[in-house]
């Protein structure tokens, strides 16, 4: 199904939708199977040699699977998805789809820890480097930091735990003046709030665990490929795409898909040789899930706005990272490019430092203590001492990750009881470390004046 016409929340219920032929069902089949039968010698020989588009082994492709990635491709206006276990998985494939040894990447220093990760150990072992851009607004930064070898730029479009928005057409821009994709992750903003593709992104990849799925019981992640980065226009720069191989009958991947080269490498050599394969049944809950994603993602996006002014009215609190509040220096940017709003995982800093944040956390009851994001439920964390917690003091300094800095995932309940979870936690603040000199008396009318936010 097309996405003529059609809006988001339509595409996201009906996109790609292909009916059940056999038995009409309204809702794909989950295929829990390993493999499938062939009807003949011939059909399985064509099946591998990829002249028939049937299913051979699900870690090669799955229709359950298939239907999902044909959904997001259509939501985040890519061309073509894949499917893969996790969001780690799927920043994984999308590296190793575009980097070998002695290649070089750009990255926001404001990224996610375990891509952090990724790129200085795991692929740092590969022969890989990368240099991070202090200030990803700094587009001569990026462009500075461009080597003769940089393969790929990456960011994401909203970063956890600081809500630093990303200014992706500038970037895209820098990137392709190198002559290299840009590799953004969208897990935090979902194709709902923005399309990086439509601001020059070349490749998106997402921890569908997060906000597609948003009911945090499976595990999932995608990589989608815009379709429009010219592989062959630098082809000593893709080798692996632009050499003739012997699996395609002397013709490269360039010759033989065209656009699709690099999607088509990704899928067939690198995921499907490490084999990180979602099982059916999570691609199935994916689905139940992206089917309201809008409307999850608007009342996240709400109620978090009303939290973070709330916060910013606190005494105890020093700074509010949320995009969408007039004093952020990221406001602009959110304005830009996320109209319906700034996404609902952000954080805030108190004054006491880590015995206030401590004493924070312990004390709130709605929102669960998790290292999770993006689910229907409020979630809370402690950056400094658990997702940050191998970065060095200066060097969490330098990304304003303060002892008392708290993140927040903000979740789909009533806002009215969220804010009087977080005055919970506010007291428990008073209590542990004494009155901020000069704190307003902040009662149940200054939180039901901020429920009226969403209501």
């Amino acid at each position: 199904m097309s996405h003529d016409g059609h809006g988001f929340s339509t595409e996201q219920v009906h996109g790609g939708f292909r009916p059940d032929a056999d038995h009409g069902a309204r809702v794909p089949a989950v295929h829990m199977t390993s493999g499938f039968l062939f009807e003949d010698f011939d059909q399985a020989r064509d099946r591998f040699a990829g002249t028939d588009d049937g299913y051979t082994y699900t870690r090669l492709g799955n229709p359950t699977n298939a239907d999902v990635e044909r959904r997001i491709a259509l939501l985040e206006r890519g061309a073509e998805a894949i499917l893969v276990a996790s969001g780690q998985a799927a920043v994984t494939v999308a590296f190793l789809g575009l980097l070998q040894t002695g290649d070089h990447v750009v990255s926001a220093q404001s990224i996610y820890e375990g891509t952090r990760g990724l790129l200085l150990q795991n692929l740092g072992r590969l022969g890989i480097e990368v240099d991070f851009v202090a200030d990803a607004r700094d587009l001569d930064a990026w462009a500075a930091a461009v080597r003769p070898n940089t393969k790929a730029f990456f960011a994401e479009t909203i970063p956890n735990p600081k809500n630093d928005v990303l200014d992706i057409t500038g970037v895209a821009a820098t990137a392709h003046r190198a002559g290299v994709p840009l590799v953004v992750d969208n897990t935090l903003a979902t194709p709902y709030l923005v399309r990086p593709v439509e601001h020059g992104a070349d490749v998106v990849v997402h921890s569908a665990s997060k906000f597609l799925s948003g009911h945090g019981s499976g595990l999932g992640g995608v990589v989608v490929d815009a379709g429009t980065f010219d592989w062959s226009a630098a082809p000593e720069r893709w080798t692996h795409l632009t050499t003739p191989e012997h699996a395609l009958g002397g013709r490269s991947y360039v010759d033989v898909h065209g656009p699709r080269a690099w999607v088509v490498y990704a899928r067939d050599v690198i995921a499907s040789r490490i084999g990180p394969t979602p099982s059916p049944f999570n691609a199935f809950l994916l689905r139940q899930g992206i089917e309201t994603l809008s409307l999850r993602v608007e009342r996240h996006c709400a109620n978090a706005l009303a939290v973070a002014t709330w916060l910013d009215q606190q005494p105890e609190v020093t700074s509010v990272d949320h995009a969408g509040l007039a004093s952020s220096p990221y406001h602009d940017l959110a304005q830009r490019y996320l109209p319906r709003g700034a996404g609902s995982v952000f954080a805030f800093t108190l004054a006491g430092g880590e015995p206030a944040a401590r004493a924070f956390i312990d004390a709130v009851e709605l929102f669960s203590r998790m290292t999770h994001l993006g689910d229907v439920r409020s979630l809370v964390l402690h950056p400094a001492t658990t997702t940050h917690a191998g970065r060095t003091p200066a060097e969490r300094a330098a990304q304003g990750i303060d002892d008392g800095l708290v993140r927040l995932s903000v979740g789909i309940e009533d806002v009215a009881d969220l804010l009087r979870d977080l005055e919970r936690g506010f007291a428990a603040v008073r209590r542990a470390v004494g009155s901020t000199a000069g704190r307003e008396a902040r009662g149940a009318s200054a939180t039901d004046r901020a429920a009226t936010q969403v209501a």
